[in-house]
């Protein structure tokens, strides 16, 4: 130790300090550094409206405007005090550029700040509702009297301009003693076909033109209510039904799995039977097998395969018969079966006939863009099996010739394609192998 270094050495030592009893009982607890308190956020409400209560700091939010810095935000946690005089204060009166009645009121003031504008003008942002002539609603807008007049139309405007388009507003706000009842729906469908018949005349392309179908609004309101005014009784039964669905679709999986099973059995002991032969004949004709073995060593035919992949070509998609809401482009989604290989081939067929991978998911375009990639499949597979075909062929012929030397198979020319008329390798799909390994 140190000490007994200074003692052999002879040197002073500084004073051991003396253990006291108060040391040796001492019962002092260590201090931790407090934790940052945290704020739990009440039970039931939501993330999102729990983030908007509080900043970074987890400070309250304020309750009225402030306009000091961003770093101070509009509180300090202590007071700068200093020897300068306060800034002094006044009522001072202000207008609001946002009313048109020329109201003034007052609020504190510093006297150093500068007039400006009251800042809560910005926010008095208004529609532009679309205003026609007598001219343009004669020849244009004029409708049937029963349904709707001028004296109406120009009441919808109306309200359409004081309400800002808040239109169950502008349905309450209806006057139903002068122009009779009007629904939500009905003002809904006389402002629209007002502001495309006037985006039409006029020539604005910049707009888009909204249609609104008041029929469909409402068999979807009746339909929402329906589904609102459920009892009990009917969601149990409707939740038992969904639950039978599903034993239903997977039963007839079962079955549909267990018949491909079946099938595959069946070709297999197929194929064992045609091959298998008599004990005694196979003998007399092994030696005979043998021989043309020998003589005619050729690769078995890649044509049966290449003709049974077509037979089956093409995809099939299925339909979403799921419950609740789905998107239509869903249909035109690759089932889980197609192959990468196919999927890449079809993507080179897309863009080889120049065809728009993501049309719009329209009914009918579903319809015509499943089938022709479908058909697209086939005419990649029927490329495949040409060219096998034509390998097949070309085999032939040079068996033939190695058989009977001296002699040459003539192909006719129907049965052979040129090789220019045939995508290469690439852009085909490989069903059986490349034929040119």
């Amino acid at each position: 130790m140190s000490a007994d270094v200074r003692d052999i050495l002879e040197l002073e030592r500084p004073p051991t300090p003396e253990v006291t009893k108060e040391a040796l009982l001492s019962t002092k607890k260590k201090q931790y550094p407090e934790r940052s308190k945290t704020t739990k956020r009440p039970e039931g409400m939501h993330r999102e409206v729990f983030a908007l209560l509080y900043n970074d700091n987890k400070d309250a939010p304020p309750l009225l405007s402030t306009d000091t810095g961003v770093m101070t935000g509009y509180k300090q946690t202590k007071a700068r005090l200093g020897m300068k005089k306060v800034r002094k204060w006044h009522w001072t009166p202000f207008t609001n550029p946002a009313r048109s009645d020329n109201a003034v009121f007052h609020h504190w003031k510093r006297i150093s700040d500068e007039p400006k504008v009251y800042p809560f003008a910005q926010f008095n942002k208004q529609l532009s509702i679309p205003q026609y002539s007598i001219t343009e609603y004669n020849t244009h807008l004029r409708t049937n009297q029963a349904k709707w007049s001028k004296a109406q139309t120009d009441h919808l405007m109306e309200l359409a301009k004081r309400f800002d388009l808040r239109f169950a507003i502008m349905a309450d706000r209806w006057d139903r003693k002068t122009h009779g009842l009007k629904t939500v729906e009905d003002l809904k469908e006389r402002y629209y076909e007002i502001l495309g018949i006037l985006g039409k005349i006029r020539g604005i392309p910049e707009k888009k033109i909204y249609v609104f179908d008041a029929e469909h609004e409402r068999k979807r309101k009746e339909q929402l209510k329906k589904l609102f005014e459920r009892t009990a009784k009917q969601i149990e039964e409707e939740q038992m039904l969904l639950n039978e669905l599903k034993k239903i679709e997977a039963r007839k999986k079962e079955r549909e799995r267990k018949t491909q099973d079946l099938q595959k059995l069946i070709s297999q002991a197929d194929q064992q039977g045609e091959t298998q032969q008599t004990p005694s004949t196979s003998r007399k004709q092994d030696k005979k097998l043998n021989k043309k073995k020998q003589l005619n060593q050729t690769r078995p035919s890649k044509v049966d395969s290449v003709v049974s992949a077509v037979e089956s070509a093409g995809i099939k998609f299925t339909d979403l018969r799921g419950t609740g809401v789905s998107l239509r482009s869903q249909k035109m989604k690759l089932p889980a079966n197609v192959g990468q290989k196919k999927a890449k081939a079809l993507e080179q067929a897309i863009q080889e006939f120049k065809v728009d991978p993501s049309p719009p998911p329209t009914e009918e375009i579903c319809l015509a863009f499943n089938e022709l990639r479908s058909d697209m499949v086939l005419l990649c597979e029927l490329r495949t099996a040409l060219a096998t075909c034509n390998f097949e062929l070309e085999s032939l012929k040079h068996q033939y010739e190695a058989v009977c030397p001296g002699k040459t198979l003539n192909i006719p020319i129907s049965l052979v394609t040129p090789p220019e008329d045939i995508k290469p390798a690439e852009s085909v799909i490989d069903v059986v192998g490349t034929p040119h390994q």
